[in-house]
């Protein structure tokens, strides 16, 4: 085993936090009524019963939740965090109790404990891997290779994630089979637009104190979650500008009735500036010195690296703290950018986050937990690489949600399902 040890460790008063935090996974799950759907037939049939489960994730009560099911459905589980600022100790603690569950996961460590946590939890040599960012698979892949041949599968959960495996894949370095869990439609069309429009400007606005009525919100990558962004600041009456470098996007931001300006030109009147790219570089130095005073700078991508702070820090004459989870850089002339949860994933790295809303979660954590039981069930049968997630997994859990919502649909007649599956019929 690692030497790194499990937050129940490294926490002074570990049984306060379990409390608070087991009282925060119970408030979530009262709003999650797919993962309680799911806690039964686990807890029944234990489909995972054998395997050890190993994630890197936002550990946050809604995360906790899945956790606590996976081991229900008979797992061993180690987990640890994704992100340095988004983990919540107490949830942390709570799941940590669990006897089947082990947790390294901790607020605001540096940069060599969230490696040796990831390497603490790869020690417990998972047979399924789950990610969100896929830091777990770059570790097992890099480090501890010998691993791949017992390891069954994985599943990511967010788009920077995917973007890294299928890069990886098409390098033929991808040596075991990963579901793309961001990728289906109960995921993105829900998690992506309206769980990061939601949380992210929730998160912004409670940080700040702020409104966006009138004010320019500029919104960079108009992807999904860019999409949820705009939508939800439109909703609340900010003039919207998208910036985007892919032009079927920028074109369908336009027909939406958004501006889309060069990020050069959005700079110049953008009140806050809300990137959502997962790429790097997408605020840079040109950027920040033709920016108004004032303005808020987040990001709602995955990694610190779309806002350059580097080059925002060598331009500033002044640094300080304006609020909790602002940090407020004053340039040569006065002007005043301020950036929130250091750069980080806004609406779960910020002091006050709580990530998405629970329903949200609720879809996209069902969908994970499925995903890991399809590859204890019929893990054989996927080669190594990137797979999409089987429709009919998707399906089971959308009709999960509407049973618990009370929602009944329509279902498709024999000769519908028929015309449907034939290429005869014609005029």
């Amino acid at each position: 085993m690692q030497s790194y040890p499990p937050i129940g460790e490294q926490l002074d008063d570990a049984a306060a936090a379990r409390e608070e935090g087991r009282r925060k996974m119970d408030w979530a799950l009262q709003h999650m009524p797919i993962l309680r759907e799911l806690r039964e037939q686990f807890a029944e049939t234990e489909p995972l019963a054998g395997q050890t489960i190993g994630m890197a994730m936002h550990v946050e009560a809604k995360t906790a939740n899945l956790v606590e099911l996976l081991a229900l459905g008979g797992a061993e589980v180690a987990i640890t965090g994704c992100n340095p600022l988004s983990t919540h100790d107490d949830v942390s603690a709570a799941l940590d109790a669990h006897e089947s569950i082990t947790s390294y996961a901790k607020r605001g460590v540096g940069e060599d404990d969230y490696y040796a946590a990831i390497e603490a939890v790869v020690s417990h040599e998972p047979t399924i891997t789950v990610d969100d960012g896929m830091d777990m698979v770059y570790a097992i892949h890099e480090d501890h290779p010998d691993l791949i041949d017992t390891i069954v599968g994985g599943a990511e959960e967010t788009t920077t994630g995917v973007h890294r495996l299928r890069a990886m894949d098409d390098d033929g370095e991808l040596n075991y089979p990963v579901f793309a869990v961001n990728d289906t439609p109960m995921k993105r069309l829900f998690d992506n637009v309206h769980g990061t429009g939601e949380s992210a400007l929730a998160t912004i606005a409670m940080t700040t104190n702020l409104s966006y009525a009138g004010k320019n919100v500029v919104v960079a990558g108009y992807g999904n979650c860019g999409k949820g962004v705009a939508k939800k600041a439109a909703g609340q009456n900010a003039n919207v500008i998208v910036t985007e470098v892919e032009p079927r996007r920028a074109l369908e931001a336009h027909m939406e009735g958004y501006d889309v300006l060069p990020m050069a030109e959005a700079a110049e009147v953008g009140d806050v500036f809300v990137t959502t790219t997962g790429n790097r570089d997408v605020i840079t130095r040109e950027d920040f010195e033709a920016m108004q005073d004032g303005v808020l700078l987040a990001n709602a991508g995955h990694f610190d690296v779309e806002i350059d702070l580097d080059a925002l820090s060598e331009l500033a004459v002044d640094e300080y703290e304006a609020r909790d989870g602002v940090r407020a850089y004053e340039m040569a002339d006065g002007r005043r950018l301020n950036v929130l949860a250091e750069g980080r994933l806004v609406n779960l790295a910020s002091p006050i986050a709580l990530g998405h809303p629970a329903e949200v979660m609720d879809q996209s954590f069902g969908i994970q937990a499925v995903c890991v039981r399809e590859l204890v069930k019929r893990g054989e049968e996927y080669e190594a690489g990137v797979h999409d997630v089987p429709d009919d997994l998707d399906r089971e859990v959308a009709e999960i949600k509407l049973d618990a919502e009370g929602v009944e649909i329509d279902a498709l007649t024999d000769e519908q399902a028929e015309y449907l599956d034939s290429w005869s019929h014609g005029t």
